[in-house]
């Protein structure tokens, strides 16, 4: 993975800047993900098991992933769990305790991850040059909020599209779809940037140009469905070549 060839500021001659830049938050801008890994790493240890990679990587990004996570640790064979024995059922108390303790102990591992490296100096030249900023994330909006406002960077987003918003989170596009509707922006000229399979897909489902950055947390993602793979956002100029076959509409899907 090496950078994308580009200069910061202006597009000069021939270079063209992205009507809008779209991006995932967890994991991708704050890597609340390595915290969230290590909550149910330590949970998982405190009833006598490792958290599976397989379960890891099947979660990130899903809106229902830290259920998935806790039926397989009830279920007492993390990798093997048949998933829909627990579907549909609600939470046990201690399912409920189980689930509390754990989102309690990631947002306080959260509370001291900083930015991502390249993220918020990728934001300021969006603002320079003029190319509006969302973000298009599966959790919710308090969570993404809050985190934006820890960081100083809320100010630098256009637009705010979470979870609680859509009725099909990723790996479906409404959440980019809903996105470039409100923004006013065609797929061909927008560019995603995501860290999980999950976004991925669902970038990619939208018809708009996604860039991966990969997040180690859990081992590496599938992120071979992206259209550039990047080992940091700081390897991204706005000024980078992006669209092409494939990416022209996202028809045959609805918000």
């Amino acid at each position: 993975m090496s950078a994308v060839p580009g200069a910061p500021g202006r597009p000069r001659e021939g270079e063209r800047l992205p009507g809008v830049v779209l991006f995932d938050f967890d994991g991708l801008l704050c890597d609340t993900e390595a915290a969230g890994h290590r909550a149910w790493c330590e949970l998982y240890a405190e009833h006598g098991r490792t958290f599976p990679d397989r379960t890891w990587r099947e979660m990130v990004g899903r809106e229902d992933g830290e259920l998935l996570a806790l039926r397989r640790l009830l279920a007492g064979e993390p990798d093997q769990a048949d998933d829909a024995a627990y579907a549909g059922g609600g939470t046990t108390a201690r399912a409920a305790e189980l689930l509390a303790r754990r989102r309690w102990r990631k947002r306080e591992l959260c509370t001291r991850e900083p930015l991502r490296p390249g993220a918020r100096e990728l934001l300021q030249e969006a603002a320079r040059t003029g190319v509006p900023a969302a973000v298009v994330s599966s959790g919710p909006a308090a969570w993404v909020f809050g985190h934006l406002e820890r960081l100083a960077v809320r100010e630098l987003f256009a637009l705010l599209v979470t979870g609680d918003q859509v009725r099909r989170p990723k790996p479906h596009p409404e959440p980019y779809l809903l996105a470039l509707r409100r923004l006013g922006c065609r797929a061909a000229e927008a560019v995603a940037f995501e860290d999980s399979t999950v976004g991925v897909r669902a970038a990619r489902a939208a018809g708009v140009w996604c860039v991966a950055v990969d997040n180690a947390a859990g081992g590496p993602a599938d992120l071979s469905e992206a259209d550039v793979v990047l080992d940091s956002l700081a390897d991204y100029r706005l000024t980078a070549p992006f669209g092409g076959v494939g990416h022209e509409t996202s028809e045959g899907f609805a918000v």
